[in-house]
């Protein structure tokens, strides 16, 4: 059986996209496995611009119309029809992949959809007319068609259900693999109570403001506190008008920041905050969990309930600021109590090593792929 990733962009893990962090894993521990797995990727830019992989990668001209097919992947496509192979679409309300589902429908080649936080409710209320419209014209019909939509949290299982009954679904989450500790470049002072973001700076997925406002709440009663937002984004302008408001010198804009340099700067880090509306599962969180930081997270990150079960953070029911700054309050107490911020460190490795270990999830993807062949 061939697995085939299918996704705009390349899976470079270098970027700050999710979608292409997750792929280039999953791809790695399939290959790993000993799977027959390649990503496809569409691209305006086909320039191999990514760090050295161990599965093979090829890369498709995006054209003008954003439903149009590159004559070379159409040719892929129907040399592809001639073995066993799945087809794994990656992200939702993408014109490109109406015209993939129709094609691999018509090829009798079975594909796989994860949306990747784009059907939970939260996301679907933005623009809610306009992807109420194009669901109705297009993307029910990947839906319809789709061998399995493979969902990372409940939320995205409870969307897919709004939007059809019909559709079969696979709860399961991706693995990761965890960082190697790393020398920060630039060592910070010691002796601050550091709150890290990472992500892209998109106020309306990701709750910057209840990031900002409760961490100035915060803030203002404890003076050794600082705040690290590290990404860049649309809304860059804006969270730099909100960190303004909190205690001068107490918020640092970063910007993006990758690799080895990104790991550095989480590693220094005494709590993670993902204050988001809405997500698929969000790498970022994993990593620095990863790396021993407590995380505070919303239930919209789809880790609340792993949070919860291995005793690593805080969970908030919405992004709220006074929610954010109870939570900053409670895990301040823990690290300042040795002891107790060793053991916590202690449980944040532990959910990464359990609940997101790759050997054990993959036999759960084999089983998805075989289902869609023999649908």
């Amino acid at each position: 059986m061939k697995i085939i990733h299918l996704i705009l962009g390349k899976a470079n893990p270098e970027r700050m996209n999710g979608v292409n962090k997750v792929v280039h894993a999953l791809a790695t521990q399939q290959h790993r496995a000993g799977a027959d797995v390649a990503v496809w990727g569409i691209a305006a830019d086909l320039s191999e611009n990514y760090p050295a992989r161990e599965f093979a990668t090829r890369l498709f001209a995006a054209r003008r119309n954003p439903f149009g097919l590159p004559k070379e992947l159409l040719a892929a496509l129907d040399e592809l029809s001639r073995s066993a192979a799945v087809v794994h679409l990656h992200g939702a309300f993408i014109p490109v992949f109406y015209t993939v589902a129709r094609q691999l429908t018509a090829l009798g080649i079975p594909y796989v959809l994860t949306p990747h936080g784009s059907y939970s409710p939260a996301a679907r209320r933005k623009s809610w007319l306009t992807k109420l419209a194009y669901t109705f014209l297009f993307e029910g019909y990947l839906l319809r068609h789709s061998a399995r939509v493979h969902c990372l949290g409940a939320s995205e299982v409870t969307g897919v259900e709004h939007m059809s009954h019909a559709v079969r679904t696979s709860l399961m989450p991706y693995g990761f693999e965890p960082p190697r500790p790393v020398s920060p470049m630039f060592p910070a002072a010691r002796g601050r109570f550091r709150v890290g973001f990472c992500g892209r700076l998109d106020d309306n997925h990701k709750g910057l403001d209840c990031l900002l406002a409760g961490f100035a709440e915060f803030a203002r009663l404890v003076p050794e506190a600082e705040l690290w937002v590290i990404g860049d984004g649309p809304d860059r302008a804006l969270v730099a008008d909100w960190a303004a408001e909190a205690p001068e010198g107490s918020v640092q804009l970063l910007g993006s920041r990758y690799g080895d340099e990104k790991i550095g700067l989480l590693g220094q880090l005494d709590v993670f905050a993902h204050t988001s509306h809405y997500e698929g599962l969000p790498t970022a969180v994993l990593e620095a969990v990863a790396l021993g930081i407590p995380c505070v997270v919303t239930e919209a990150t789809n880790l609340g309930s792993y949070v919860r079960e291995f005793g690593c953070g805080e969970v908030m029911a919405t992004a709220s600021p006074e929610l954010f700054t109870d939570a900053l309050h409670r895990l301040y107490a823990q690290w300042a109590a040795p002891a107790e911020a060793e053991a916590l460190a202690l449980r944040c490795r532990r959910m990464v090593r359990i609940a997101f270990n790759w050997p054990n999830l993959l036999p759960a993807y084999e089983r998805m792929y075989q289902d869609a062949l023999a649908a």
